[in-house]
């Protein structure tokens, strides 16, 4: 079943209809890798589970979800009939060590009816992504997509990089696969089109050409350096070239190029040429220009050491518009086609479907993941798998990219699996870390006073588990050890809370660090050393770094509960890698800091009062102008103030006029 690749390849039981009998043959080979006795148990237990649910599941079309004991959703599957689908589960006998597994964990189950198939596939897409089941295949980079914007303004089109909700009136061009493809068209747009990137704040304010115009990156409408009419002419140009006919916009630019030449113009000829130039250079950087394939999506997949990796690649208006890998998470004994299939499936989920996308595998029940993405899409949307021709070169192109990001990827997690050996080893720990927290504090004589933490594990950095925390209690400023106490207290007060909840899953990140890095000296080890023993944390190694004589790097001095202080050599791995942890966690540190510190500089004093939102607050400074005014003002004049009740203008002026 194609958005699950789970245990739709079991065969079902006699009982089933022939509809179900497609099923491919169950791994029998595969061997349970938990102790027999207990495998049998568990399994029984299990299907008893499904069964009990099986009998009061809907017979027709929907989704399914098997919960483990602790709630947590193990599987998310389809089904034309879930009762029928489901029953596939109820015996004990020929499944592999995955399924096996999953019945075995099974506690409970929950079901939800849809009128059709296409619905149901389209419902657990969403369901894996939202629910992100241990069993399933996941998509685990899930980021949007930044678009092209080519605005209808009166004032004159704008161009400029997009994401989100199109709430502006223009055309949206993309998508493209990261900043980098957008900031690079739009660099060589700005030099072929002369349009205007500027906000319409800046915009309405000019009184003279900035500098885009100077070095002829710009046309200057915003001072009528150009007609309006003219203007409107490149901006079709632009529209018309991001919508696929580059050809004719070069050839219409050659064309004015040689009549300008014939004329003596040889400076608007020079413009047109460079322009020209410009417009070539954004197709030969794309690397893969299709001829025949005006709009696709590529998907190119590639399979080694028990590791997948996706390569995804965007042609628009018969332009390649970038690529992007993505490394999902499955089981390693999945064939690539029941790896592709839930991964377009997730892909889609929130996003159009182009009118053709390729894949390099053939997938299950293709015809019905085209029916739901043209739903979605309201185009008719065709998946094909190319053998021959312009198409199967895209793809075989795809492919060799998803093989190379594979193999880098690989390497750079088997130095960083070394390193964590290393790091290790440096600390007397009995088996590497999976998990390493490094904390920092950041402020300036107390103000703004932040702590960070930042994670890294067997894939390097971890961003999406660094966190940020506001020093909250009254330390005297400048005393980092009572900042340290108060990030760790904090820290390890939430671990303790959530020591019941860790993952069933044993190949998912911990949320318990194995090991702490401090950067600081004996002081900020003492501090949480004390955190830690008085609210009874064990299990994880502590370290402090104290920088070297002269803050010299290479020249460290460690600090580890029950031994003497020491230094790694020089030239350690270990030593390189914690200076890189440590780098890290103080640049993340700095950074929110003065995020921080810049928001409090801006602070408006309105932002302080109660009951006082947005529009509230526009009302106050329109009708007083600064926020200085609105302190001054007398209870009467607030009270005038287009938008403000008396009761809000009598808070805002009990606000600036407490007595005491």
């Amino acid at each position: 079943m194609i958005p699950n690749s789970g245990p739709d390849d079991l065969p079902d039981i006699a009982s089933v209809d022939d509809e179900d009998d497609a099923e491919l043959a169950p791994d029998t080979g595969v061997e349970l890798d938990f102790d027999a006795e207990q495998a049998a148990d568990s399994l029984k237990r299990g299907a008893r589970v499904i069964r009990d649910h099986w009998k009061h599941a809907p017979a027709g079309p929907g989704c399914y979800r098997m919960l483990g004991a602790d709630g947590a959703v193990l599987y998310v599957g389809k089904a034309k009939s879930i009762k029928k689908r489901i029953a596939s589960y109820m015996r004990v006998n020929g499944h592999t060590n995955r399924i096996a597994r999953m019945i075995a964990l099974t506690a409970t189950m929950v079901f939800a009816s849809t009128e059709t198939e296409v619905e149901a596939l389209l419902l657990e897409a969403n369901l894996i992504k939202q629910l992100k089941p241990r069993f399933n295949v996941l998509l685990r980079d899930d980021k949007s997509f930044p678009y092209i914007l080519l605005t209808k303004d009166e004032r004159g089109a704008q161009i400029a990089k997009h994401r989100g909700a199109r709430a502006r009136k223009g055309d949206y061009f993309g998508p493209f696969a990261g900043v980098w493809a957008v900031n690079r068209t739009l660099d060589v747009l700005q030099k072929a089109f002369l349009l205007r990137t500027c906000e319409n704040s800046y915009y309405d304010n000019r009184t003279r050409p900035c500098l885009l115009f100077q070095i002829k990156r710009c046309s200057g409408p915003c001072t009528g350096e150009i007609s309006p009419e003219d203007y409107a002419a490149l901006a079709s140009e632009a529209r018309d070239f991001l919508c696929g006919k580059s050809r004719a916009v070069r050839e219409r630019l050659a064309a004015e190029m040689n009549a300008a030449a014939e004329d003596l113009e040889f400076e608007r000829a020079g413009r047109l040429r460079d322009r020209i130039a410009a417009l070539a250079a954004i197709q030969a950087q794309q690397g893969v220009n299709p001829r025949n394939t005006p709009e696709a999506d590529i998907f190119g997949l590639h399979q080694e050491a028990g590791a997948f990796c996706v390569e995804a690649v965007f042609i628009r208006a018969g332009q390649n518009w970038g690529n992007r890998a993505y490394y999902p998470r499955a089981d390693k004994a999945l064939s690539p086609g029941e790896v592709l299939g839930p991964f377009v499936a997730q892909f889609y989920a929130d996003r159009p479907a182009p009118r053709c996308v390729l894949l390099s595998h053939e997938i299950e029940e293709a015809d019905l993941l085209a029916e739901a993405l043209s739903a979605r899409a309201g185009h008719k949307v065709e998946i094909l798998v190319p053998q021959r021709g312009e198409k199967a070169e895209l793809v075989g192109h795809a492919q060799r990219n998803a093989r190379e990001a594979l193999g880098r990827k690989l390497a750079d997690a088997a130095g960083q699996q070394r390193l964590l050996e290393a790091l290790g080893a440096a600390f007397g720990m009995e088996k590497p870390p999976r998990r390493v927290e490094i904390y920092d504090n950041s402020h300036i004589m107390g103000s703004a006073a932040i702590g960070a933490m930042v994670v890294a594990g067997p894939q390097g950095f971890v961003k999406n588990q660094y966190r940020t925390f506001n020093i909250k209690s009254d330390v005297a400023p400048g005393d980092d050890y009572g900042m340290m106490r108060e990030v760790l207290g904090r820290r390890f007060t939430r671990i303790l809370k959530e020591g019941e909840a860790e993952s069933s899953d044993p190949d998912a990140f911990p949320h318990k660090p194995d090991l702490i890095l401090i950067d600081g000296g004996r002081g900020q080890f003492a501090a949480t050393l004390q955190v830690m023993t008085e609210l009874g944390v064990e299990g994880i190694t502590l370290a402090s770094i104290a920088k070297g004589v002269d803050r010299d790097a290479g020249r460290e001095t460690f600090f580890v509960v029950g031994r003497e202080p020491f230094r790694l050599p020089p030239r350690d791995p270990a030593l390189y890698f914690v200076q890189r942890l440590r780098d890290e966690a103080h640049r993340f540190a700095i950074g929110t800091h003065r995020a921080k510190r810049k928001k409090e500089f801006v602070k408006n004093p309105l932002d302080e009062i109660a009951g006082v939102g947005p529009a509230r607050k526009r009302a106050l400074l329109q009708a007083f102008g600064t926020a200085k005014a609105v302190a001054g003002a007398a209870l009467a004049d607030l009270e005038k103030t287009p938008g403000l009740s008396a009761a809000t203008a009598k808070l805002v002026y009990d606000h600036f006029h407490e007595k005491g």
